[in-house]
């Protein structure tokens, strides 16, 4: 399964860096990435592989929630039909 995750705070070092490493952790891989900074706000969006991942879903979208809470960000896990249904004209 395929997921779309999301991004959004006050930049600041090792954002990016914390978001890949807490993926790699639970065996998710990154397929495609983009990242910017609009004046002083990072935002990114990662489609990622969630084939090889070892928490269930609700889990890992939880603990993303939880560790984005901590560093200032909003970060969302959203299954990739979902998403795609919901962006759907």
């Amino acid at each position: 399964m395929r997921a779309i995750v999301t991004v959004i705070g006050k930049d600041r070092v090792g954002i990016i860096a914390e978001v890949s490493g807490a993926l790699s952790r639970s065996g998710v891989n990154i397929l495609d990435i983009t990242q910017t900074v609009m004046r002083e706000y990072f935002t990114m969006i990662m489609l990622v592989d969630m084939s090889g991942c070892v928490k269930a879903f609700d889990e890992l979208s939880g603990e993303l929630r939880e560790s984005g809470e901590r560093m200032g960000l909003s970060i969302r896990v959203q299954r990739e039909d979902i998403f795609e249904a919901m962006h759907r004209i």
